[in-house]
């Protein structure tokens, strides 16, 4: 078992040395790493530099500011135009644009960090050796294996008494290693 365990560290270590190969050739280039232009330094992500450089201004207090000045120029100028079809016109255009443009700036940003969350969580589970590896890549999933995940993960935390004597929790924590090494077991 030990030697099991050793050669799994040594494959551990040596996945994680490539991995931060990866993520070092990304840095320097200022790519990411997963998406085939950490290879390529001559290839920026400029889309997903812009779109995080917008999302950060537009998410500011200043952005927010500025567009309450606008709906106040806005409502303002309303009596000058007699309130007409074309000064109303003015503001749902360029409220439609700029919603439009925002939804793909935010879902560039959010695709990117639930990407890197994801390889962080990753990382972690492949770190640790208690931990199940058929949890990596868990996004990928269909919905009904989530659920079924979910629900076997609530009957672990129920079968757990909340208020446990110190040694019993040892006794408890033992118990789901156990069940967690034994359905590894079983999917292999």
């Amino acid at each position: 078992m030990s030697d099991s365990r050793g050669t799994n560290r040594k494959e551990r270590a040596r996945s994680f040395n490539e991995l931060n190969a990866v993520a070092n050739r990304a840095a320097a280039t200022g790519a990411e790493p997963g998406n085939g232009t950490a290879e390529a330094p001559s290839k920026p992500d400029r889309f997903g530099q812009f779109a995080a450089q917008a999302s950060a201004w537009l998410g500011s207090k200043w952005a927010f500011v500025g567009a309450i000045l606008v709906i106040l120029v806005w409502a303002l100028t309303g009596p000058l135009f007699h309130f007409s079809d074309t000064w109303q016109l003015v503001i749902n255009t360029g409220t439609t644009i700029v919603t439009f443009l925002m939804v793909f700036l935010i879902q560039n940003t959010q695709n990117r960090d639930a990407r890197a969350i994801n390889l962080k969580l990753n990382e972690l589970i492949r770190a640790i050796d208690a931990a199940r590896d058929q949890m990596i890549n868990i996004e990928s999933l269909s919905d009904m294996e989530l659920q079924e995940l979910h629900t076997k993960y609530e009957k672990i935390k129920a079968d757990l008494p909340a208020e446990l004597p110190e040694e019993l929790k040892e006794d408890a924590k033992a118990k789901v290693k156990a069940e967690i090494k034994s359905e590894t077991k079983g999917a292999n």
